[in-house]
Protein backbone atom coordinates (compact mmCIF):
# COMPACT_ATOMS: atom_id res chain seq x y z
CA UNK A 1 0.00 0.00 0.00
CA UNK A 2 1.05 3.58 -0.56
CA UNK A 3 1.34 6.16 2.25
CA UNK A 4 -2.00 7.60 1.10
CA UNK A 5 -3.66 4.19 1.41
CA UNK A 6 -2.10 3.65 4.85
CA UNK A 7 -3.36 7.11 5.89
CA UNK A 8 -6.90 6.09 4.91
CA UNK A 9 -6.57 2.87 6.95
CA UNK A 10 -5.28 4.76 9.99
CA UNK A 11 -8.04 7.36 9.76
CA UNK A 12 -10.66 4.62 9.67
CA UNK A 13 -9.05 2.98 12.70
CA UNK A 14 -8.57 6.12 14.76
CA UNK A 15 -10.27 9.21 13.31
CA UNK A 16 -9.35 11.13 16.49
CA UNK A 17 -5.64 10.44 16.13
CA UNK A 18 -3.33 13.43 15.86
CA UNK A 19 -2.67 14.21 12.19
CA UNK A 20 1.13 14.40 12.63
CA UNK A 21 1.13 10.88 14.12
CA UNK A 22 -1.22 9.43 11.50
CA UNK A 23 0.82 11.05 8.73
CA UNK A 24 4.16 9.96 10.21
CA UNK A 25 3.06 6.36 10.59
CA UNK A 26 1.39 6.29 7.16
CA UNK A 27 4.59 7.57 5.55
CA UNK A 28 6.68 4.98 7.42
CA UNK A 29 4.45 1.94 6.81
CA UNK A 30 5.74 0.97 3.34
CA UNK A 31 9.27 0.81 4.77
CA UNK A 32 8.07 -1.00 7.90
CA UNK A 33 6.31 -3.65 5.83
CA UNK A 34 9.54 -4.49 4.02
CA UNK A 35 12.19 -3.82 6.66
CA UNK A 36 10.47 -5.49 9.60
CA UNK A 37 8.36 -8.13 7.85
CA UNK A 38 5.02 -6.61 8.84
CA UNK A 39 3.78 -7.91 5.53
CA UNK A 40 0.63 -9.96 6.07
CA UNK A 41 -2.85 -8.87 7.11
CA UNK A 42 -2.55 -10.52 10.56
CA UNK A 43 0.82 -8.87 11.19
CA UNK A 44 -0.44 -5.47 10.05
CA UNK A 45 -3.66 -5.75 12.03
CA UNK A 46 -1.89 -6.72 15.25
CA UNK A 47 0.92 -4.19 14.76
CA UNK A 48 -1.43 -1.27 14.15
CA UNK A 49 -3.77 -2.28 16.98
CA UNK A 50 -0.78 -2.47 19.33
CA UNK A 51 0.58 0.87 18.16
CA UNK A 52 -2.85 2.47 18.56
CA UNK A 53 -3.20 1.20 22.11
CA UNK A 54 0.34 2.04 23.19
CA UNK A 55 0.14 5.56 21.71
CA UNK A 56 -3.25 6.34 23.30
CA UNK A 57 -5.10 5.96 20.02
CA UNK A 58 -2.39 7.73 18.01
CA UNK A 59 -2.45 10.79 20.29
CA UNK A 60 1.08 10.62 21.72
CA UNK A 61 4.54 9.24 21.09
CA UNK A 62 5.55 9.71 24.73
CA UNK A 63 4.39 7.96 27.87
CA UNK A 64 2.30 10.33 29.98
CA UNK A 65 3.92 9.30 33.27
CA UNK A 66 7.23 10.90 34.27
CA UNK A 67 9.21 7.67 34.10
CA UNK A 68 10.15 7.99 37.76
CA UNK A 69 8.72 4.53 38.42
CA UNK A 70 11.46 3.11 36.16
CA UNK A 71 14.32 4.44 38.31
CA UNK A 72 16.81 1.74 39.32
CA UNK A 73 14.99 -0.90 37.23
CA UNK A 74 17.92 -3.13 36.35
CA UNK A 75 15.62 -5.30 34.22
CA UNK A 76 15.30 -2.24 31.93
CA UNK A 77 19.00 -1.41 32.14
CA UNK A 78 18.30 1.71 34.19
CA UNK A 79 21.48 1.72 36.27
CA UNK A 80 22.36 5.43 36.29
CA UNK A 81 20.58 8.11 38.34
CA UNK A 82 17.84 9.66 36.20
CA UNK A 83 17.60 6.77 33.74
CA UNK A 84 13.92 6.17 34.52
CA UNK A 85 12.89 9.63 33.38
CA UNK A 86 15.49 9.82 30.63
CA UNK A 87 14.48 6.49 29.06
CA UNK A 88 10.74 6.51 29.70
CA UNK A 89 8.42 5.12 27.03
CA UNK A 90 8.66 6.80 23.64
CA UNK A 91 7.67 5.85 20.12
CA UNK A 92 4.46 4.19 19.06
CA UNK A 93 5.13 1.01 21.06
CA UNK A 94 6.76 2.97 23.90
CA UNK A 95 10.41 1.92 23.84
CA UNK A 96 11.33 1.92 27.55
CA UNK A 97 14.58 1.65 29.50
CA UNK A 98 18.26 2.30 28.81
CA UNK A 99 18.77 -1.30 27.64
CA UNK A 100 16.08 -1.00 24.95
CA UNK A 101 17.29 2.41 23.80
CA UNK A 102 20.84 1.04 23.63
CA UNK A 103 19.79 -2.06 21.68
CA UNK A 104 17.74 0.04 19.24
CA UNK A 105 20.65 2.48 18.84
CA UNK A 106 23.05 -0.31 17.97
CA UNK A 107 20.65 -2.16 15.68
CA UNK A 108 19.45 0.92 13.81
CA UNK A 109 22.64 2.98 13.88
CA UNK A 110 21.01 5.97 15.57
CA UNK A 111 22.04 7.90 18.73
CA UNK A 112 18.91 7.16 20.78
CA UNK A 113 20.88 6.76 24.02
CA UNK A 114 22.56 10.14 23.56
CA UNK A 115 19.31 11.83 22.49
CA UNK A 116 16.23 9.85 23.63
CA UNK A 117 13.92 12.59 22.34
CA UNK A 118 14.69 11.44 18.78
CA UNK A 119 12.27 8.57 19.40
CA UNK A 120 9.40 11.05 19.80
CA UNK A 121 9.53 12.15 16.17
CA UNK A 122 8.97 10.39 12.88
CA UNK A 123 10.28 8.38 11.26
CA UNK A 124 12.05 7.17 14.46
CA UNK A 125 8.79 6.81 16.44
CA UNK A 126 7.68 4.23 13.86
CA UNK A 127 11.06 2.66 13.08
CA UNK A 128 11.90 1.81 16.70
CA UNK A 129 8.42 0.30 17.03
CA UNK A 130 8.93 -1.87 13.95
CA UNK A 131 12.37 -2.87 15.22
CA UNK A 132 10.92 -3.78 18.64
CA UNK A 133 8.08 -5.70 16.96
CA UNK A 134 10.42 -7.79 14.82
CA UNK A 135 13.15 -8.23 17.43
CA UNK A 136 10.70 -9.53 20.02
CA UNK A 137 9.13 -12.11 17.70
CA UNK A 138 5.80 -10.35 17.43
CA UNK A 139 5.30 -11.18 13.74
CA UNK A 140 5.25 -14.86 14.65
CA UNK A 141 2.78 -14.26 17.47
CA UNK A 142 0.56 -12.17 15.19
CA UNK A 143 0.58 -15.01 12.65
CA UNK A 144 -1.37 -17.06 15.22
CA UNK A 145 -3.99 -14.27 15.40
CA UNK A 146 -4.21 -14.36 19.20
CA UNK A 147 -4.01 -10.93 20.83
CA UNK A 148 -3.19 -12.23 24.33
CA UNK A 149 0.43 -13.34 23.69
CA UNK A 150 1.05 -10.18 21.64
CA UNK A 151 -0.17 -8.08 24.56
CA UNK A 152 1.93 -10.01 27.07
CA UNK A 153 5.12 -9.73 24.99
CA UNK A 154 4.69 -5.96 24.53
CA UNK A 155 3.35 -5.07 27.95
CA UNK A 156 4.72 -7.80 30.20
CA UNK A 157 1.15 -8.56 31.24
CA UNK A 158 -2.38 -7.98 30.09
CA UNK A 159 -2.77 -4.27 30.76
CA UNK A 160 -5.46 -2.83 28.48
CA UNK A 161 -6.43 -6.22 27.05
CA UNK A 162 -10.02 -5.18 26.26
CA UNK A 163 -8.85 -2.01 24.51
CA UNK A 164 -6.32 -3.98 22.53
CA UNK A 165 -8.98 -6.48 21.42
CA UNK A 166 -11.36 -3.68 20.37
CA UNK A 167 -8.57 -2.04 18.37
CA UNK A 168 -7.68 -5.36 16.77
CA UNK A 169 -11.32 -5.84 15.71
CA UNK A 170 -11.26 -2.38 14.16
CA UNK A 171 -7.98 -3.09 12.38
CA UNK A 172 -9.44 -6.33 11.01
CA UNK A 173 -12.41 -4.43 9.64
CA UNK A 174 -10.17 -2.08 7.64
CA UNK A 175 -7.34 -4.42 6.64
CA UNK A 176 -8.65 -7.47 4.80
Amino acid sequence: MSPEQWRAVLLKMEPGGKPWILDGLADAMPVMVERFGINTPFRQQHFLATCAHESDHFRTTEEYASGGNYENRRDLGNTHPGDGRRFKGRGLIQLTGRANYDAASKALGEPYVDDPALVLRFPAAAIVSGWFWQTHGLNELADKDDHRPVCKRVNGGYNGLDSRLALLKTAKSVIA
